[in-house]
C-alpha cells in the first residue's frame, strides 16, 4: 500500500491536470462555454424584446404575452434538476450538446405558432431542453478548472450569457421592425444553430468527469444535503431575488418604451439592449470584486447599484432610464456571477446538483418577476414594476445580514465554549 506522501503526490499531480488562464485548452473550453451561453440566451428571451408586437397581434394584454417569456423560464427551472441528474451518468458535454440541439431545434418551429397558447407552448418546451445546459456547465468547469480560476470561468460563461441576451433582443428588434416578429425569432434561431456548431467543436472532452448511477435516492440525498446547507440555501434565494428584479424591468421595458413620452419604433427598443454590454464586464470583473471586497462586500455593491438603477429608471427623461438600465444590468450580473459561483466553490460533492438548485431557484426567479412586474405594470405603471424590483434588492439585503450575522455568531461560539470550560 502506497505511503499517504504518495498519495498527496498523486493527488497533487490529479490536480495540475485541470485547466487554468495559459494552459492548453482553457481558451477552448471559454470559448465554447461562451457559445453555448450566447445561443442559449438568445433563445431562453427570444421573445422578451417582442411582447408589444406579439400582444399586438394577438391582442394580448402585457401579463398575458409575458408567458411566453415565463414559460420558458418557468419550464427551465422545474427541468433542471432531473437533466443535470443524467449529466452525472451520460456526462456534462453530452448533455449540453443534446440540451443546445434540441433546443435550436424547437426555436425553427416558434415562429409558425399559429396562436398565443401554441407560442406559449412551444416556448415551455424549449425552456425545458435548455434546462440541461446551466448546472452541467457549471459542474463541466468545477471539474475542469482549477479552483482559482473558476470564479473567471465561470464569469465568462454568464459574459456569455448577457451578450447572448443582447444580441437576441436586438436582432428579433430590427428584424421585426422590417419583416414581422416572426422573421426576428428565426433570425435567431439560425444564429443559435451556428453557435451551437461552434461549441461542439470546440469543447474538450472532459478529462476528470466520473460517471455516476441514474439513483433517484443518492439524488433526493444529494438534494437533502444542498438544501440542509445554510449557505448554499442564501445563495439560492440570491440568486432568485436578482433575477426577480431582472425579470421583471426587462419583461415590461418593451411596453414603456414603446408607450408616450418615448414611442421608440420596435428596432430601437431592441438597440437599447446594448447595455447588456455592461452585464459582460460586471460578470468578468465579478472575481476581482471578490478579491477586494469579499464576497458579501461584491453583493452589497452589486444591490446597491441595482437599487440605484431602479430608481434612476422612474425619470421621464430616455438618458435617465436608459442610464438605471446600465446601472441595474450591471449590478445584477456581477451579483450573479458572484452567488453562482460561491455555489460551485461551496458543493464539495454532488456539484451539478447543487449548481441545479441553483438555477431552478435563478430562473423561478425570472418567471416570477416577468409575471409579476408585468401585472404591477398593468395596475401601476412603470411605478408599480420598480416596487416590485425594489422589494427584491431588499429581499437581497436582508439575506446577506443574516448571513453575516450568523457567521460572527459562529466565530464567537468556540470562544465561548473555551470561556465555560
Amino acid at each position: 500500500m502506497p505511503p499517504a506522501s504518495t498519495k498527496a503526490a498523486a493527488t497533487s499531480a490529479s490536480a495540475d491536470t485541470r485547466l487554468s488562464p495559459g494552459a492548453p485548452g482553457y481558451r477552448r473550453t471559454s470559448l465554447a462555454l461562451f457559445a453555448a451561453g450566447l445561443a442559449a440566451f438568445a433563445l431562453l428571451y427570444s421573445t422578451q424584446a417582442l411582447l408589444p408586437a406579439i400582444s399586438a397581434e394577438f391582442g394580448a394584454t402585457a401579463s398575458a404575452a409575458s408567458w411566453t417569456v415565463s414559460a420558458a423560464t418557468g419550464a427551465l427551472a422545474l427541468c433542471v434538476l432531473p437533466l443535470s441528474a443524467l449529466s452525472e451518468r451520460f456526462g456534462r458535454r453530452a448533455m449540453m450538446t443534446a440540451a443546445l440541439s434540441v433546443a435550436v431545434a424547437v426555436s425553427l418551429l416558434v415562429p409558425f405558432a399559429p396562436n398565443l397558447e401554441s407560442l406559449i407552448a412551444l416556448r415551455a418546451l424549449q425552456g425545458a431542453a435548455l434546462a440541461g445546459l446551466p448546472a452541467s456547465a457549471m459542474a463541466y468547469l468545477a471539474e475542469e478548472v482549477r479552483p482559482k480560476a473558476l470564479v473567471a470561468a465561470i464569469g465568462l460563461f454568464v459574459a456569455g450569457n448577457s451578450i447572448g441576451g443582447m444580441s437576441g433582443r436586438i436582432v428579433t428588434g430590427w428584424v421585426a421592425q422590417m419583416w414581422g416578429w416572426r422573421a426576428g425569432l428565426a433570425a435567431v434561431g439560425l444564429t443559435s444553430l451556428l453557435c451551437v456548431v461552434a461549441f461542439r467543436a470546440l469543447l474538450p472532452k472532459a478529462r476528470h468527469f466520473t460517471p455516476g448511477t441514474l439513483n433517484p435516492k443518492a439524488l433526493a440525498g444529494a438534494v437533502r444535503t444542498h438544501l440542509s446547507d445554510p449557505l448554499l440555501v442564501r445563495l439560492y434565494v440570491i440568486g432568485a431575488l436578482f433575477m426577480t428584479v431582472f425579470g421583471a424591468v426587462y419583461t415590461v421595458i418593451g411596453y414603456r418604451l414603446v408607450e408616450a413620452p418615448f414611442s421608440l419604433p420596435q428596432g430601437v427598443i431592441g438597440s437599447i439592449f446594448l447595455v447588456y454590454l455592461v452585464g459582460t464586464v460586471a460578470s468578468a470583473a465579478a472575481g476581482k470584486l471578490v478579491g477586494r471586497l469579499g464576497r458579501r462586500g461584491a453583493l452589497y455593491l452589486a444591490v446597491s447599484t441595482t437599487a440605484a438603477g431602479l430608481l434612476l429608471s422612474l425619470s421621464d427623461s430616455l438618458a435617465a432610464v436608459l442610464a438605471g438600465l446600465v446601472l441595474i444590468t450591471a449590478g445584477f450580473f456581477a451579483g450573479h456571477a458572484v452567488a453562482s459561483s460561491s455555489v460551485s466553490r461551496t458543493a464539495k460533492t454532488g456539484r451539478a446538483q447543487a449548481s441545479a438548485l441553483y438555477q431552478s431557484a435563478y430562473y423561478l426567479g425570472s418567471s416570477l418577476g416577468g409575471t409579476l412586474g408585468a401585472i404591477a405594470y398593468h395596475a401601476g405603471g412603470w411605478a408599480g414594476t420598480v416596487v416590485i424590483g425594489l422589494v427584491a434588492v431588499l429581499g437581497v439585503v436582508s439575506v446577506t445580514l443574516y448571513g453575516s450575522h450568523s457567521a460572527r455568531v459562529a466565530a464567537r461560539r468556540p470562544q465561548l465554549a473555551a470561556a465555560c470550560n
